[in-house]
């Protein structure tokens, strides 16, 4: 076998992507963007897919001049100098992987559960996450041909089995209704409809699409493992948008199913299982219990692939000196810090908490790539202006909306998202100003 055959190729490294792409993202969020958003979520979940869209061109760019395994903390430490500035910024991303993996694990914690009615264990639901991240870990200590071959797989079944299931509960919809779908947003105007969560606004509106970017940020793992990708400069801009638009257009008729079939406050009633209780209605029992083994295969390969491009990254962190490096198992260091992190987080948050911790992080440092792309490395990139003033455009307002409706609904989780940035900073100024005194 040649050092190219081990590669990772076009297939696997889309199957990478979606596969952390296609796990908490539609099976957690869906809930909580029709809570902020109202019956409008679908278009919420398609607008987010332009921003993100936009956004990939600074990473596609860059990653396919420069294929690493640590693109975006290559990518940010070119752009501002091997300072404060680029180390803490690469620590947000690595953070807000760390957030998702999270975010996968007590996802699939709460569908495992929730055909026994115990989705709302404050006890089992992480206890769940905690196991599903250490069988991931070992997993992945296996290699990377076994992380391929399993996200290639598991990638095929997600979107069969989603895609299926939305048709399917799409087309019984307008059979029931004579012809005619029914959506959310005509059932909740009525007496006791909820009519305040049907129509959220503008402001919840622009705030879901902060919320709907977690459901395609993982195309940002793909620049993890450029190194590691056959035919780079090709393969990877490629990877990047095969897997946003596979994921968009799967969401798209997964969040149109779940719209048809229940009302929003029946969406937000089942904040974090919408999709099994959208599968009721029409399926039965039968339906919830393929939906929950599709979220439960879901989240496993979501956060075996998660795992494999977070731990690189981190790998990546330690060589340039952002990150620490102790003297025992250096070789698995990266991927038992990162899953122990995971783990710290699922204990300490619940779905809505950490989700709300993974925008603060992940926009911020959004901007921050955008802005150093189009300041110093445009011209080494080939990018263009425009998607990346539109990007910065976007994600401040998106941010903006959404730190306003925090403000009034979670508090607590806007101070802790300071607080987290704050250390990252000061860590990173620490470490600057260490290695300037040597």
């Amino acid at each position: 076998m040649t050092r190219d055959d081990q590669r990772i190729s076009l297939i696997g490294s889309v199957s990478l992507g979606t596969g952390v792409m296609i796990g908490a993202g539609i099976f957690a969020l869906v809930g909580q963007v029709a809570e902020i958003s109202g019956a409008v979520f679908p278009w919420v979940f398609l607008a987010a897919a332009v921003v993100v869209g936009l956004s990939s061109h600074a990473y596609a760019r860059y990653s396919a001049v420069n294929p690493t395994s640590g693109g975006i903390a290559m990518l940010l430490r070119a752009a501002y100098g091997n300072g404060v500035v680029a180390g803490a910024f690469s620590l947000f991303m690595y953070v807000s992987m760390v957030v998702a993996e999270s975010l996968i694990a007590r996802t699939f914690g709460t569908y495992l559960l929730q055909p026994f009615g115990l989705q709302d264990s404050v006890i089992l639901v992480p206890l769940l996450g905690v196991l599903l991240i250490a069988a991931t870990a070992i997993a992945n200590i296996v290699g990377n041909r076994f992380v391929e071959r399993s996200a290639t797989a598991t990638a095929v079944i997600k979107i069969v089995g989603i895609a299926t299931l939305a048709i399917a509960g799409i087309i019984g919809t307008v059979v029931a209704s004579g012809g005619g779908a029914s959506s959310s947003g005509e059932t909740t105007g009525g007496e006791g409809g909820g009519g305040a969560t049907s129509d959220a606004g503008l402001l919840g509106i622009v705030a879901g699409v902060a919320l709907c970017v977690l459901a395609y940020k993982g195309f940002t793992t793909i620049t993890n493992h450029g190194a590691e990708l056959r035919d780079p400069k090709k393969n990877l801009p490629r990877s990047i948008v095969l897997a946003i638009a596979i994921c968009a257009g799967l969401y798209a008729l997964i969040t149109v199913a779940v719209a048809a079939n229940l009302t929003v406050p029946e969406i937000v009633e089942a904040r974090d299982f919408a999709l099994a209780r959208a599968a009721d209605p029409l399926f039965g029992q039968a339906g919830v219990a393929l939906t929950v083994g599709i979220a439960v295969i879901a989240t496993a390969s979501a956060l075996l692939a998660n795992l494999f491009s977070v731990s690189r990254l981190f790998a990546m962190l330690q060589d340039m000196g952002q990150a620490p490096r102790g003297s025992r198992w250096k070789e698995q260091q990266p991927l038992l810090i990162t899953a122990g992190l995971a783990i710290v987080v699922t204990v300490l948050f619940d779905l809505g908490q950490i989700a709300s911790l993974g925008v603060f992080l992940y926009l911020t440092m959004d901007i921050a790539v955008q802005w150093g792309v189009l300041r110093r490395l445009r011209g080494d990139t080939g990018a263009h202006a425009w998607p990346l003033v539109a990007t910065i455009v976007f994600d401040g307002i998106i941010l903006g909306a959404f730190t306003i409706v925090t403000i009034g609904r979670d508090p607590l989780t806007l101070l802790v998202a300071s607080v987290i940035g704050a250390v990252l900073f000061l860590s990173q100024w620490l470490v600057v100003r260490h290695a300037r005194a040597e």
